[in-house]
């Protein structure tokens, strides 16, 4: 429906301006465009359109106004036309031209002409012809307008220049139409029908393929389309919900709060690039308040430490995700000092979990210095971190080879998605003010003051406080306000994107005692910003937040205190708070900038009110229609129900304060009186004048006392007058964040129902599964397109900030592409692609619901408490967004207008486990929320057929006034059927590990109890409860499309106490009215299952049936007649009538007893003599009583049957009940433990194929093998028919690999010794060998699905760009060719792998190998229950924590058998085939159970990542092997110290199956005092292996050899194994036939020959063959199946303490040989490899180019006097220097000095093996394994100051650079580049000479050259480096000649002759002459003047 208004012109107008007009209906204005200049005539000529849900009432309005415009001041009215919709009502289309009226309604010379149509709907969906509003005259842009604030006030937009493109030239808002309008789009929308239009809304019908639309139509949903009708009986209550009604929540229980496990495990491997010089680094790790350390690595920057550690938590997961881990470098920290900070690096633990595996692993954590944020990276840790919660299994990736992980900017550790290069920014957090916050009087000194002063202060002092990354920053406290007003930011500095997720924002009340959480918001980074290639910053605000937490009343010890502090679900509104979030990236280069990352907290200028929206005033109302099912301990005081949104409607403690509505009044500037009364708004707003006159809020109902329903529940008596609440509130108008949201979630939620049908169709086998998918893509894709055309109206409201903008785009693009993607996937759904589909399509619902979670909040949650006796007992939170209203309907909420099931629960931690079970109140509840002005329409959601009841009124009022309460006078009267069929797997809740369960059904006021039935957990209760004269107020039709829900509980009776929940499950009964016919297509119902659910968890299924039907005129006697009960056994019990029963057929059920294992005790004494009862469907069959349990648990009859009748529909079929009684002294029985197999339809017996059964028959097939096994690429992998004469290729292009090994060698690479030494290879070459190939076929396998996601997508993008997706180039430039090819390669790859891991890395030595699996052999051969099967049984109540799904502790022992079931009469056939043994049934050939010897022989390899048990963070470990009686304890040879201990032991054991057949492997770790505490262990049910048709007993050797590391371990030769199977499985063969052909059944395969013993000599053999066959036994028809390859298992270990959390692994295998047979040969030799001594002499020769430190003494020349240190990493104790070359001017230094490094070195790992204390207290040594690296220094040596470090150079000495030839040619590159260089090893070079650069870094972090060293390097083994011996340095044997120095090279002042000599006399020789001559010269004047005189006077007296 819809009005359209067509404004075309006003006419004499007076004077010259701009006019604008603006139209409004129901409370929506839109304006029209400024028309600028007119004179008398304004040519508006605009079309508007309201759609519209309800019908145009002839009282209604019409009113238009036409202003003069301003820019600046408000616009001045010039007249007012309005005009009542009646004509237009009854004839659909009016024009009017008519004069206006003033503000004194004087009628004006000025005349309107407007065009008025009205669409109505008819009851059908809407018929609008769409060109009537597409082409809007005169409206070039298709520009609706829309009221807002800013033309109100005139004051947002200033002067109109400048303005952007989405909006018009003059400031004013506009709406561009999207496509083809926004409203055409409204064909999809279901409407609301109005009160006087019954018919049954149809639903939007959307076209489908043809097919489909024939398929089905189904009675009663007309045109439905079979991909939309909803068909989960999960959801079964979702089906059938129309108007009135929305669906319950089943579950519950909240379950975030509760604390769990979690275990955080780091690895800290080593660290790089570290800034500073010659530093001692320490490794810190951090989480929350937890600090652990590695230990100290002297006088390194790369230090390697290895070190694991590990932190467990007990935290609520909220709680752990917010903890930040930190990871920090500190520099030389001992006992007396901290050391200083290098730097860190930090995330949250939120960060890690989101891993992919919880994980990240080997990557390098970029360090930054916190308190100067301009340096850079300050270095790289190289760490693993993981993050174990219960239940989550860590899979270990595997290792890549060191190389990739030392590129270190390709292994960052940051999460996908983030920039390497992270920048610094600044955080802002915006506190502005908040209100409404509770009363905190923590002292009582304030009720003392306030008696003796009379002064009343606010009681609180409030301060927010704001976390994030760690840091917090606080405001400052305003004392005592209720209404703090702050303006301060608190501001972070911080890298970004930042990985820490949330920002806490906590209101907190200042105290001198402590401070307390008043209320705390997070604030989620991910959803204030978008990190794509359009997206924004986070930004948020300035918008409120609300803050919920416990209730506000105050009590010194605030039982809830937890939910102020954000944990678990609000149970009350606290406060509001204005806050706003911005974030500015830093330019670090800049000078001005602070350098430090202290939170700063700072003043911000104040914002206009209006900043955050207008302030609207809303109205909300409810109804109660019924409330039941209220807990019995409330029942017996009067109840009332409180509604409160906000402060609002609060009447007990809300805020102490003048009414809040006044206070916000008052700001708006509005005169307001201080008595209630006067709460009115004096110029109401324009659509209802004055009836608001004295609305004072009723916000309770009237307490009335409740009525007993049944012994466990009450009700209150709420029958034809419903009770009703109104509340009017005041909120800035947000409402358009909310309708996007509700948008959003609407979508979500059909998409959430339709997934579930899909997967239940795919459960249940129903037909076209892709059907419904494809139905539910088409919904989405219409939806999507839907939101892009509604959401764009955005009305430009007051107050929309930055976040709304950027959101609304990204919404809009993200829902864009989702539409077109969902439309892709609809095309590509196919039958066979359902499943992969299914999971893109559930990314899709995950996306959805992230979008619609709106993180600026505006009206608060609405809460309803149930109040007794004054206090608060239970409460519900209703989502305000859900229950708003809005007039177009997808922007409604789902519960707004609609009567919905609300469970009430016990608020905070009292609501956590049983308690949180149980409903304290069921509630019928109709809620609406909406503007006030929009209000007409509050009521049109009920259901129909009630009068108003209003307050009784004093003043004459209006109208409407809300109603206080509801009479409705229409009632129909129905009885109910309920058909409770069965239940199964329930929760056990008695010690005996089964229930009593009785059900007991709610249907509105009545309830009635199914009869108990003992000891069960799958009762079938076949009942047919019936409810007479239910009474349902409203009308018929309405009640019939959508009747109540029923409740139905399920309960354990227990003889004492009361009974015991075990769940609960909605169900919607089906109606007929008394009109109706009672038969198909809707009657006799069908049984449906419902899921039970007991809080967050499923607690069974209930297979039932209810149906609702009308008791009309007639009475009883029309309807459909019950049968009596026909069981005279069963009393006056109703059975389930015939017609909804399921159908029985006759089945046998045979049932093999093999034996019973690991009893425990019942009741302390042992169990002696048991048996077990088979129960199913009420018949059943008993097993042989074990005489002697102890002797021999195994039965001595095998196999027993009985016969069932059991449903024709497998998914109906009743559980089978397997328990095991103890036969005890005079006649007495004690239940063990007991087991359900839930689903038979494994058991099912299917005949063999007949083509199978003439197997004979067929053609010979033929399987080429090649003659070297080991290596082989298969071509191709053909599915073997029996009858197809198949050849399977499985051959090697052997010249092909050759040419490709020496094509890889051409690289520049040294040719490597590829034959290698037979003698040299031991079994760890082919265990290193293997896993190596295991890393391969897992790289293969990632790169293979990372290819097919490209393509994947490429595919998506290419339809969406209409290219056919083999034009795409792959990945970049490469052609499609390219990618092709490797994709075929790693295709092939795959596919043998997958088969076994024989294939060769083509450059590799041939070496033997085994197959490495990376899981416990069970996981990969399905537990070995091919034919022997475990059920374990339970005793014990199931576990109340949600998470018991780990019932471990309730296992009380295990039952091996088997079932086979089939239906009568089996064919003849199989009964007649030869050898038939009629007493084995359907188990032939099975062995017998008698007790057999065992050698057990148990190999364990290693352990990896084991949990450090000591208090350094590490652990001895050693192995207990315990099986039956014996244990095998390795004590003495634990390995100290060691978290990935390498065992290398063989251990035998004799054992005797059944009676010791669960082996269990541990490690325990040792301690010199006390016990030793168990790390983890490993259970192996040996007994399962050793009967497997797998033939788990001893691994099939990859290829067959008598000698070597290789040789044959089984005492049965490949030969005799195949003899023995063939004969097992009755096959003719093996006949083996000249030219290596061996034949088994029809299938001939060939091999190699011959076979080479010890001396070389060949010898003819059929063991090849034979060997060839049993790899492929799998190819073998009707017998065959995989044989167990030669293996090592990987399997987790386990600790008791902490279920479900990995404690490490252990890699072994177990080898079984019966002692009946030839005795094996000795254990294989698996000890670990022994190190291999090596010597590593290097002699420096020469230095040149090191730069020049020192200044001289007397020159100032630069000179230096030069060392060189050395030292292999690990062992810096023993790190040798060389001589002093003193005194060098050029940087040359010569040496000509050895440094000798003995070491112990692993080959295999390449690593270097220390022994060595780890400190003076520690009691044996520990060994490491470190990396094989030189370290060379070169150093500047000082005698009075430290020595000053000039550069170093590291090198692997498995690969480094070859060393330059000259001293010229030797450049940094050498360093740098490294990975582009010829590597070398000095394993393999043995000698090696040449110069290295020495590098250190700068100020500004560069590497620079800072020297060269010439080096030589010689390796020798240490025999031959004792029969060639030398010294160190240069002394004997072998001595190096001493270096020619220059003279200039001595100390100083040792020989200062010398110095004087070299230093003064070289420069300063002709200085010195030139002054010694002129001294002379100067002597001798000197002389003349002293004597002169006296000559004179001798002279003169003539002396």
């Amino acid at each position: 429906m819809a009005l359209l208004v067509h404004l075309k012109t006003v006419r004499d107008l007076r004077g010259k301006g701009d006019r604008i007009a603006k139209v409004t209906f129901r409370g929506l204005s839109f304006y029209t465009r400024v028309l600028e200049n007119c004179e008398d005539e304004a040519r508006f000529d605009e079309m508007f359109r309201w759609p519209i849900a309800s019908r145009v009432d002839e009282n209604e309005m019409l009113e238009l106004q036409v202003f003069n415009y301003s820019k600046i001041f408000t616009n001045r009215v010039i007249g007012t036309f309005r005009m009542v919709l009646q004509k237009v009502a009854e004839e659909g289309q009016l024009e009017v031209t008519d004069t206006l009226i003033d503000d004194n309604n004087t009628a004006i010379r000025t005349s309107v002409t407007v065009d008025i149509k009205y669409t109505t709907m008819d009851g059908t969906v809407g018929v609008w012809s769409d060109g009537e509003f597409l082409d809007v005259p005169g409206d070039p842009e298709g520009t609706f307008q829309f009221e807002t604030d800013s033309l109100l006030s005139g004051h947002s937009h200033g002067s109109g220049s400048g303005v952007s493109p989405g909006r018009s030239i003059h400031g004013i808002p506009t709406f561009r139409k999207a496509g083809k309008g926004v409203f055409s789009a409204m064909k999809l929308h279901k409407t609301k029908s109005s009160k006087d239009d019954h018919k049954k809304d149809e639903p939007a019908t959307l076209d489908m393929e043809d097919l489909d639309r024939k398929a089905l139509r189904l009675g009663g949903a007309g045109g439905l389309d079979p991909d939309c009708i909803s068909l989960a009986s999960v959801t079964a209550v979702t089906t059938n919900v129309s108007n009135k009604r929305s669906k319950p929540d089943i579950k519950m229980e909240p379950s975030s709060g509760r604390p769990v496990d979690y275990q955080i495990s780091i690895t800290v491997v080593e660290a790089r690039q570290l800034v500073g010089l010659n530093m001692d680094p320490v490794v810190c790790v951090e989480i929350g308040e937890d600090k652990k350390y590695t230990s100290m690595k002297e006088s390194t920057n790369c230090p390697y430490y290895n070190e694991y550690f590990v932190f467990d938590f007990h935290v609520p997961p909220d709680v752990m995700f917010d903890k930040i881990l930190k990871l920090s470098v500190i520099h030389s920290k001992n006992l007396l000092r901290s050391g200083t900070l290098v730097g860190t690096f930090k995330l949250d633990v939120g960060t890690v979990y989101s891993q992919p595996e919880h994980q990240f692993y080997h990557k390098w954590a970029m360090l930054s210095d916190p308190d100067d944020i301009t340096a850079g990276c300050k270095g790289y840790i190289k760490c693993d971190i993981a993050v174990v919660g219960k239940g989550d299994n860590i899979k270990t990736p595997h290792k890549a080879n060191e190389t990739d992980e030392d590129d270190i900017e390709g292994n960052l550790l940051l999460p996908e998605g983030v920039p390497l290069e992270r920048q610094w920014a600044r955080f802002y957090v915006k506190i502005y003010r908040a209100e409404g916050l509770p009363k905190m009087n923590t002292s009582i000194m304030a009720n003392v003051k306030k008696a003796f002063i009379g002064e009343n202060r606010d009681l609180v002092d409030p301060y927010v406080q704001v976390v994030f990354a760690g840091q917090r920053g606080k405001t400052s406290v305003q004392k005592s306000s209720y209404e703090p007003i702050w303006n301060e930011q608190v501001v972070f500095t911080e890298m970004f994107p930042p990985l820490c997720k949330r920002i806490k924002v906590q209101i907190r009340d200042s105290d001198k005692v402590n401070d307390v959480a008043i209320g705390t918001h997070f604030i989620d980074l991910r959803k204030i910003a978008n990190d794509g290639d359009k997206g924004f910053l986070p930004t948020m605000g300035p918008a409120w937040v609300n803050m919920y937490g416990s209730t506000r009343h105050y009590t010194l010890i605030d039982e809830h205190q937890d939910l102020n502090e954000g944990l678990g679900e609000g149970v009350s509104f606290r406060a509001r708070l204005l806050i706003s979030v911005a974030v500015e990236i830093l330019d670090t280069t800049s000078t001005e900038i602070v350098s430090s990352t202290e939170v700063q907290v700072e003043p911000v200028s104040n914002i206009s009110e209006s900043a955050t929206g207008k302030i609207e005033e809303f109205f909300l109302f409810g109804s109660f229609l019924e409330a039941t099912m209220i807990d019995r301990k409330i029942g017996d005081k009067p109840i009332s129900f409180e509604v409160t949104i906000g402060n609002y409607g609060n009447q007990i403690d809300g805020v102490s304060k003048p009414t809040a509505a006044k206070k916000k009044k008052k700001k708006e500037g509005e005169e307001s009186d201080e008595e209630e009364s006067e709460l009115i708004q004096q110029n109401s707003s324009e659509d209802e004048a004055d009836d608001d006159e004295d609305l004072v809020s009723v916000s309770s109902t009237p307490p009335m006392k409740p009525v007993i329903t049944d012994r466990n529940y009450f009700h209150l008596p709420y029958f034809e007058k419903k009770p009703c609440i109104y509340i009017k509130s005041w909120w800035q108008d947000q409402r358009r964040r909310l309708y996007n949201s509700n948008i959003m979630d609407k979508i979500a939620d059909k998409m959430e129902e339709g997934l579930n049908d899909v997967q239940e169709v795919i459960k249940t086998e129903k037909a076209y599964p892709e059907r419904r998918l494809r139905g539910v893509l088409e919904e989405l894709s219409t939806g999507c397109n839907r939101f892009v055309t509604l959401a764009n109206k955005d009305q430009n409201q007051a107050g929309r900030t930055k976040l709304d903008k950027e959101r609304l785009k990204s919404c809009m693009r993200e829902m864009e592409s989702m539409g077109q993607q969902a439309k892709l996937i609809r095309s590509q759904v196919k039958r066979n692609t359902v499943r992969d589909k299914l999971k893109m399509v559930q990314n899709f619902l995950h996306r959805l619901r992230f979008l619609a979670d709106e993180p600026q909040h505006s009206i608060p949650d609405v809460f309803v408490w149930m109040m007794s006796n004054n206090k608060r007992i239970a409460y519900a939170r209703i989502p305000s967004k859900d229950i708003l209203y809005s007039i177009v309907d997808e922007e409604t909420g789902k519960d707004c207008g609609k009567v919905k099931a609300v469970f009430l629960r016990l608020p905070g931690k009292k609501g956590f486990g049983p308690a949180g079970w149980t409903v304290q109140a069921k509630m019928e509840m109709y809620l609406w929320l909406g503007l006030n002005k929009q209000r007409k329409d509050f009521l049109s959601g009920l259901p129909n057929g009630f009068e108003e009841s209003k307050a009784p009124r004093t003043s004459p009022c209006l109208q409407s006034v809300p109603p206080v309460s509801l009479v409705y006078n229409m009632k129909q009267v129905f009885q109910l059927r309920a058909h409770m069929y069965q239940a199964r797997s329930l929760f056990a809740a008695d010690s005996s590990g089964l229930s009593d369960p009785f059900a007991r059904v709610f249907f509105s006021t009545h309830s009635q109890v199914t009869e108990v039935l003992s000891e069960t957990l799958c009762p079938t209760w076949d009942q047919l409860l019936v409810f007479d004269d239910v009474e349902l107020f409203g009308e018929a039709g309405e009640l019939r499309d959508d009747p109540p829900i029923i409740v139905v509980e399920v309960y354990d009776q227990d003889t004492v106490g009361k009974a015991e929940f075990i769940g609960r499950t909605f169900a919607k009964p089906i109606t007929k009215m008394c009109d109706e016919h009672y038969g198909p297509p809707r009657f006799p119902p069908q049984l449906e299952y419902y899921q039970i659910y007991r809080g967050n968890s499923t607690a069974g299924d209930l297979l039932a049936a209810f149906e609702l039907l009308q008791i009309g005129q007639g009475g009883r006697a029309e309807l459909p007649p019950i049968d009596g009960p026909t069981d005279s056994e069963r009393g006056p019990i109703l059975p389930v009538p015939m017609g909804i029963r399921p159908i029985l057929s006759r089945y046998r059920i045979e049932v093999l007893f093999w034996g019973l294992r690991d009893l425990k005790r019942v009741n302390l004494a042992q169990v002696d003599r048991p048996r077990v009862d088979i129960e199913c469907a009420g018949r059943g069959v008993q097993s042989a009583l074990i005489q002697n349990y102890k002797k021999n648990p195994n039965f001595s009859t095998l196999v027993k049957w009985f016969e069932v009748d059991l449903p024709e529909n497998e998914l109906l079929h009743p559980p089978l009940n397997v328990r095991v009684v103890d036969c005890r002294a005079f006649g007495r029985y004690t239940l063990v433990g007991s087991h359900a197999v839930t689903s038979l339809r494994r058991f099912i017996y299917s005949p063999p194929d007949k083509t199978h059964n003439n197997w004979a028959s067929a053609g010979d097939v033929t399987v080429n093998m090649d003659a070297d096994p080991s290596v082989r690429k298969m071509d191709t992998v053909v599915k073997l028919d029996a009858t197809s004469d198949a050849v399977v290729k499985v051959d090697v292009n052997e010249e092909k690999e050759e040419k490709k090994k020496k094509k890889k060698k051409k690289k520049g690479e040294v040719e490597e010794d590829d034959e290698t030494d037979e003698s040299m290879l031991d079994w760890w070459s082919k265990y290193f060998a293997s896993i190596e190939t295991l890393m391969e076929i897992l790289r293969a396998q990632e790169a293979a699905l990372a290819e097919a996601e490209e393509r994947e997508d490429q595919e998506i993008a290419a339809e969406g760009a209409d290219i056919k997706p083999d034009d795409l180039p792959v990945k970049g430039s490469k052609g499609k060719e390219k990618s092709r090819d490797k994709s075929r390669n790693k295709e092939k790859k795959k596919s043998h792998h997958a088969g076994e891991g024989t294939e060769k890395h083509s450059s590799k030595p041939k070496v033997d190998e085994l197959l490495v699996y990376n899981k416990e052999l069970e996981a990969e051969y399905d537990n070995f229950e091919d034919w022997l099967h475990t059920f374990n049984l339970y005793r014990g109540k199931a576990g109340d924590d949600d998470e018991a799904a780990l019932d471990d502790d309730r296992i009380v022992g295990r039952f091996k058998g088997s079932m086979c079931m089939y239906k009568l009469p089996l064919s003849e056939e199989i009964t007649r085939e030869v050898g038939f043994d009629p007493n084995m049934g359907m188990f032939q050939s099975i062995p017998h159970n008698d007790p057999i010897n065992v050698l057990v022989r148990i190999f364990v390899v290693r352990a990896t990542d084991l949990h450090p048990a000591d208090v350094n963070g590490k652990a001895d470990p050693y192995v207990v092997i315990k099986l039956g009686k014996s244990e095998l304890k390795d004590k003495e040879n634990y390995i100290s110290k060691q978290l990935n201990p390498v065992f290398g032991k063989a251990f035998d054991m004799e054992a005797t199956f059944p009676m010791e057949s669960m082996l269990t492997v541990s490690v325990y770790d040792w301690d010199l005092v006390g016990t030793d505490d168990l790390i983890g262990e490993t259970k192996i049910d040996l007994e399962n292996r050793f009967y497997s048709k797998h033939r788990a007993t001893c691994g099939i050797a990859n290829s067959y050899s008598v000698h070597g590391y290789n040789v044959w371990r089984d005492p049965m030769k490949p030969s005799q194994i195949l003899a023995k199977l063939c004969k097992e499985g009755k096959l003719d063969g093996p006949h083996y036939g000249p030219g290596g052909r061996v034949k088994v059944a029809n299938r001939v395969f060939m091999g190699a020959t011959e076979i080479e013993d010890e001396n070389g000599l060949k010898k003819q053999t059929d063991e090849h063959l034979a060997l060839t066959v049993l790899k492929h036994w799998e190819e073998i028809p009707r017998v065959g199946c995989k044989l167990i390859p030669e293996h090592v298992e990987t399997r987790p270990l386990l600790n008791p303490d902490h279920p479900g959390i990995e404690q490490g692994r252990i890699e072994m295998w177990v080898d079984m040989f019966p002692m009946d047979m030839p005795a094996p040969g000795p254990a294989i030799d698996i000890s670990p490899r022994k190190p291999k001594k090596y010597e590593l002499r290097v002699i420096i020769w020469n230095t040149d180019e090191v730069i020049l430190e020192d200044d001289d003494y007397f020159t100032g020349e630069k000179s230096s006097d030069i060392f060189v240190r050395g030292w292999l990493k690990g062992q810096q104790e023993d790190k040798q220097d060389t001589d002093v070359h003193y005194h060098s001017l050029t940087g040359e230094g010569n040496f000509n000095w050895r440094f000798v490094f003995p070491f112990d070195y692993l080959m295999a790992e390449e690593k270097i093996v220390i022994s060595k204390k780890e400190s003076m207290f520690s009691w044996d040594e520990t060994e490491y394994k470190i990396p094989a690296r030189l370290t060379l220094q070169v150093w500047d040596a000082d005698h009075f100051s430290a020595d000053d470090f000039l550069g170093a150079i590291e090198l692997d000495l498995n690969r480094f650079p070859r060393g330059a030839k000259t001293a010229k040619q030797c450049s940094i590159n050498m360093v740098q580049n490294q990975a582009e260089l010829p590597c070398i090893s000095i394993f393999k070079q043995k000698r090696v000479k040449g110069w290295w650069p020495f590098v250190a870094r700068d100020e500004n972090d560069e590497m620079e050259l800072t020297g060269k060293v010439e080096a030589e390097l010689h390796l020798m083994s240490a025999e031959e480096a004792e029969k060639s011996p030398v010294g160190l340095g240069r002394n004997e044997p072998d001595p190096l000649e001493k270096p020619n120095r220059p003279d200039t090279t001595f100390l100083w002042f040792l020989s200062p002759l010398k110095a004087i000599r070299y230093l003064v006399c070289n420069r300063y020789k002709w200085l010195i002459i030139k002054i010694i001559v002129a001294l002379l010269l100067l002597m001798m004047l000197g002389l003349f003047l002293y004597s002169m005189p006296g000559y004179l006077v001798k002279k003169l007296l003539g002396a």
